[in-house]
């Protein structure tokens, strides 16, 4: 019976099965209406060149037939899963199997975004996961995984056990291949002492293809069994017309193997089956080593999220009832015992215990909390029982937006890794170039194709295009999660590079410099002054000098209930203004009030006046102290070489009084929030360093923004780099990681480079054969990954 090809999966059937189909004078054969129907929505959508790019010799899985779409519509499916943007599309993060090279990348990408409501759809390759964002006016979550399905991929959404159950299945695979070839190396290993004893002692020819047939076939299950990811990623570099390492290596070993076939079969010259095994077992293991550093680097990415209880005790009524995270609303009265960890964020009501805040700051220190303070999502209750009033909705607690912040950075590459991956693309072809020029060279100088062949391998080889590409992303990985591990988290991986090649810090004053809780030390208050205006002005701002006023009123006796204020307007970094019935209400600086024709003399450091009716009825004299490791930080900068600079809106006699107490000689005080923006692009690159809430313009002109908030989810909205911990020593630690990763790629980059500048022409010479060349090319991958996890196991600068 004739066979002949599905035009869509590409199996082969018999003629009389398959579905027969006439189009424009062509003829369709099909196995299943699924593959009829990818088909034609393909051709329907433009996207036929799918399959120039597939290729003929590959082949696909016929879709799977699947009618249960309605779950992914369920509101309890959607609460889990799904978020909302800034802008008010859903997102959601899938798990789509069956992708294996770029053309699929190309093809879920082409299909989603042509899709009416989708407003973006961007696929990872490497780990299989897309992020998609749409309109549910217009587009059902289960139409687009239903259109996903429909093309012969599988998606589902993004969860953390989900992702450790396929690492799991792709190490056991490994795991059991790399087993294969640590089984036949070592048995031809002894084989290859016998043929090479023989060849100097003399050996019988039959022996001789006894030995040889033996390590055939041990070499076989080797190269097709162990070496078939080599084989699948050299096809799928070709058919996108890529020469990458599997490509480099596939060709040798396949070389080797098929001269060694013919020399055994026809008795004429010798065989190299060792080489082919050792090649083979040599770059796996190699890549196993890849497999399970990053594993273990971003196991600590997904520890946070991996670790949550999915289900906590609220109260409902007199009794407490176990409840997903994710239908606990705000307001609901949640309890903590001692050895729990409180999911979502909230302030306590009732009782007192100690928190563990590591997991968040990197500080081991305990916290104690009582009542009206606030818990966040991540910290462990040591000891104590709790009851709390939820703040937030779980997908809008800190640790949820800390765990959405991780797994986002690492979907951003750094430009040096971009620029190693292009130099890797043009380096593999550049060696096939040389090998084939070595083979001609040596086949014309020594007349033998055996020698001239080999040689030509080793080439082939020793070439490391592998040591280039680990060079960056290895790094990289470890570094976020270092970095992670002490509270320090990069939204982006570019944030690393950019931070270790800024030469300039400019920092703001209070709450980052200081200790941000500015304190009353004197003040005059008119029998005139309504003190209920004052405390009005004081909670309508945000300042930390409005909340040392306030506070000073409270803890002495002044607090009175707010007065009803209205036009309420603040100037950031001067003062607020406001109407009580007739009475116009000012409160802020000296040079505020002045501003609005009030007489104020500027008394000297921190302030705060107040003014009724043009009248100065109010005046705090206040002081903020720099915080602790203050001076030591800012010696630290300046000896790596950073310039470093104050940027205040406080007036000259208080910004110079700290900055001379922490040893910084360049200050702008007096400074509006736009004048800040205008400072920060004198330089560049520069790193901005804030509150994340009075110095969102700042943050945002500047190269690298960081924000100190004690883990504020401010801070995460407003920042590149977060530090959960407000010491400035977290910020020393994130500038000599940022530093250390640098240097470890640049380090990488280099050996890699200088390697192949050194075995490369050793290997065109003719001094080394292919067995050795495997075992160089493996030894200078593990060597970059080893280099790399040095910054993990280096802690002496940021831990």
């Amino acid at each position: 019976m004739k066979k002949r090809r599905c035009n869509h999966c590409q199996l082969n059937y018999d003629e009389n099965i398959l579905i027969k189909e006439h189009s424009n004078d062509e003829e369709l054969y099909f196995c299943c209406k699924g593959c009829q129907g990818i088909y034609h929505l393909l051709k329907d959508e433009g996207l036929d060149s799918f399959y120039e790019k597939l290729g003929s010799s590959q082949m696909l899985s016929p879709p799977k037939e699947s009618s249960n779409f309605d779950k992914f519509d369920l509101e309890s499916f959607q609460k889990r899963y799904i978020k909302k943007s800034d802008d008010g599309f859903n997102e959601v993060d899938l798990i789509i199997e069956g992708i294996h090279c770029s053309a699929c990348v190309w093809l879920n990408e082409k299909i989603l975004h042509q899709q009416d409501g989708i407003v973006e759809a961007s696929v990872n390759g490497a780990s299989h996961k897309a992020k998609v964002l749409w309109d549910p006016e217009i587009i059902s979550f289960s139409k687009i995984i239903q259109i996903i399905n429909s093309i012969g991929y599988n998606a589902y959404p993004y969860d953390v056990s989900e992702k450790n159950v396929r690492e799991k299945a792709v190490k056991k695979e490994y795991y059991s291949k790399l087993l294969v070839g640590v089984f036949a190396t070592l048995n031809i290993m002894w084989l290859a002492v016998a043929k090479y004893a023989g060849y100097f002692t003399g050996m019988k020819l039959d022996v001789k293809l006894i030995i040889s047939f033996a390590e055939f076939a041990l070499a076989t299950p080797t190269l097709f069994y162990t070496g078939i990811i080599f084989y699948k990623g050299a096809y799928f570099g070709v058919k996108n017309r890529i020469i990458n390492m599997d490509f480099l290596i596939a060709t040798g070993a396949s070389l080797t193997y098929a001269y060694s076939l013919y020399a055994m079969l026809s008795g004429n010259g010798e065989t190299y089956f060792d080489s082919v095994t050792m090649i083979i077992t040599f770059v796996f293991a190699g890549k196993y080593l890849e497999i399970l550093t990053k594993k273990k680097a971003s196991d600590r990415l997904d520890f946070l999220g991996s670790s949550m209880p999915t289900e906590v005790r609220v109260l409902k009524g007199d009794s407490l009832e176990f409840v997903h995270v994710l239908e606990v609303k705000v307001g609901d009265i949640v309890e903590l015992l001692a050895g729990d960890r409180a999911v979502i964020d909230g302030v306590i009501v009732k009782g007192s215990g100690s928190f563990d805040n590591s997991s968040l700051t990197g500080e081991s220190e305990l916290v104690f909390l009582n009542e009206n303070m606030e818990v966040l999502s991540g910290s462990l209750c040591v000891d104590g029982v709790i009851r709390y009033r939820v703040s937030r909705p779980y997908k809008e607690s800190l640790l949820s937006k800390i765990i959405s912040t991780i797994e986002d950075s690492m979907s951003k590459k750094p430009r040096i890794e971009e620029l190693a991956n292009q130099i890797s693309g043009y380096f593999s072809i550049a060696i096939l170039f040389i090998s084939f020029l070595t083979f001609c060279f040596w086949y014309f100088k020594l007349g033998s194709f055996e020698e001239a062949l080999i040689i030509s391998i080793a080439v082939i080889v020793v070439a490391c295009p592998c040591a280039l590409g680990l060079a960056t992303p290895v790094s990289t990985l470890v570094g976020i999660g270092v970095g992670a591990k002490n509270g320090i988290l990069f939204k982006k991986a570019t944030y690393l590079e950019l931070m270790a090649k800024s030469k300039t810090i400019i920092l703001d004053k209070t709450g980052t410099i200081t200790v941000g809780k500015p304190k009353v030390v004197s003040c005059e208050i008119a029998p005139m002054c309504d003190i209920g205006l004052l405390t009005a002005l004081l909670e309508s701002s945000n300042h930390p000098v409005s909340k040392g006023v306030l506070d000073y009123l409270k803890e002495n006796n002044l607090f009175v209930k707010p007065r009803d204020i209205s036009a309420v307007k603040e100037i950031k970094a001067r003062g607020i203004e406001a109407k009580h019935n007739d009475i116009k209400i000012f409160g802020g600086n000296a040079a505020f009030l002045n501003e609005h024709g009030i007489e104020s003399l500027s008394p000297l450091g921190t302030h705060y006046q107040m003014a009724q009716n043009g009248v100065l009825v109010a005046t705090f004299i206040l002081k903020d102290k720099p915080k602790e490791d203050a001076k030591k930080v800012i010696k630290a900068l300046k000896k790596e070489g950073f310039r470093i600079i104050m940027a205040t809106g406080d007036n000259k006699e208080a910004a110079t009084k700290i900055a001379k107490e922490v040893g910084i000689d360049e200050v702008y005080h007096s400074l509006l929030p736009q004048d800040k923006a205008q400072l920060i692009k004198k330089y560049h690159p520069v790193i901005m360093v804030g509150d994340g809430i009075n110095d969102s313009l700042a943050l945002l002109k500047s190269d690298v923004a960081i924000a100190m908030g004690e883990g504020a989810d401010t801070a995460l909205n407003s920042s590149d780099v977060v530090l959960l911990e407000s010491s400035l020593s977290s910020l020393l630690k994130a500038v000599l990681l940022s530093k250390r990763v640098y240097k470890t790629i640049k380090q990488n980059i280099g050996f890699s480079l200088i390697y192949n500048l050194f075995t490369i022409p050793l290997a065109v010479l003719g001094f080394i054969i292919p067995l050795f060349a495997a075992l160089l090319m493996s030894l200078s991958s593990i060597i970059v990954t080893l280099n790399a996890l040095r910054i993990k196991l280096d802690r002496r600068d940021y831990e």
